[in-house]
């Protein structure tokens, strides 16, 4: 922007019919401008007139018309610690965020009894404390059962010789997806926790390597990076969100979406026989018997870590399953 300002005093008197020409040209005129030979033209000194660079205007940034930059950058960002990471393929981890670990759950059901006993009569509200807290001891079983197959996954893709690395990875909470990267974490294994930014901060766990912690606005974009790199996925008992990641891999499988073969095992029969009948679906005919064939049910971790494994190994460790890692 140009301005006119007075000259500075002092300067010798410039002779009054004299000035400063300035010519402006437009597209079909020109106009000869003779300013106060006392004025000087200069540029604008105040700093806060010039506008600020767009990618750092963070009300911009913010605002709905910058969305699709902020999906870009959850794409762009995570794709880019990845690669320095040289992390390409991992074994995604799913389950409740509510589980206690088996310590943590014997503690809290003795606190409960240790209550109960001092009142001398169970009240409805202590009986309640206490059928809660032995529900938390029983799914406590599969925080312990998701720390040894983690762990014993991690010591297996140590071991391979070659450019393969099937890193544990979970959404950083607690939990299961506690579990999954503790058992990572003992085996020496380097984890990753997708963490989601949630109204009440979601915590991410102490066991996620610092440098593999990623956070995510939008649950989409978090869910294609637990997809684009999986290469088999564990669901441990879980509530909704649980369920909505299950079956969202069900019908990626199903639609055959990703190009790649992702070995699914859905952890805890008792679990799951309980909360859903899959085989309903099939009697009612809204799904196919083949259908349920895209996920293998155990209650066991050595039986899952064979069935892994196999998979795996059969998969993506010869010179076919190279080329089966390129695709997703």
């Amino acid at each position: 922007m140009l301005c006119a300002t007075p000259a500075a005093p002092g300067r010798t008197r410039r002779n009054e019919n004299s000035g400063i020409l300035v010519r402006v040209l437009s597209a079909n005129s020109v106009v000869d401008l003779r300013l106060h030979p006392n004025l000087r033209i200069s540029m604008a000194e105040n700093k806060s007139e010039i506008s600020q660079l767009p990618f750092l205007n963070t009300d911009f940034l913010k605002s709905p018309a910058a969305r699709t930059i902020r999906i870009l950058s959850e794409y762009l960002e995570p794709a880019e610690r990845l690669r320095r990471a040289r992390i390409r393929d991992t074994i995604v981890f799913f389950g409740s965020a509510r589980s206690l670990s088996p310590e943590q759950a014997a503690q809290q059901l003795a606190e409960v009894n240790e209550q109960i006993a001092r009142a001398g009569a169970v009240s409805a509200e202590l009986e309640g404390a206490r059928m809660r807290a032995e529900t938390a001891v029983r799914l406590a079983r599969y925080y312990r059962d998701a720390v040894e197959l983690s762990r014993q996954l991690t010591e297996w893709s140590k071991s391979l010789a070659g450019n393969y690395d099937f890193i544990i990875c979970s959404g950083g909470s607690g939990g299961m997806m506690e579990a999954a990267n503790r058992g990572a974490s003992l085996a020496g294994g380097k984890t990753i926790g997708f963490n989601i930014h949630l109204p009440h901060e979601q915590a991410v766990n102490s066991y996620v390597s610092r440098e593999l912690i990623f956070n995510f606005h939008y649950f989409f974009m978090r869910k294609f990076w637990f997809i684009y790199l999986a290469k088999a996925l564990v669901i441990f008992p879980g509530g909704f969100g649980t369920m909505d990641e299950f079956f969202e891999v069900l019908t990626l499988i199903q639609t055959k979406k990703p190009r790649k073969t992702m070995p699914v095992v859905l952890f805890g029969n008792e679990y799951w026989d309980e909360v859903i009948n899959f085989d309903a679906f099939v009697r009612w005919g809204t799904v196919s018997a083949e259908d349920l064939e895209v996920f293998y049910k155990t209650d066991s971790v050595d039986d899952a870590y064979k069935y892994l494994t196999g998979k795996l190994e059969g998969l993506y460790t010869t010179p076919e399953g190279l080329e089966q890692i390129k695709l997703t």
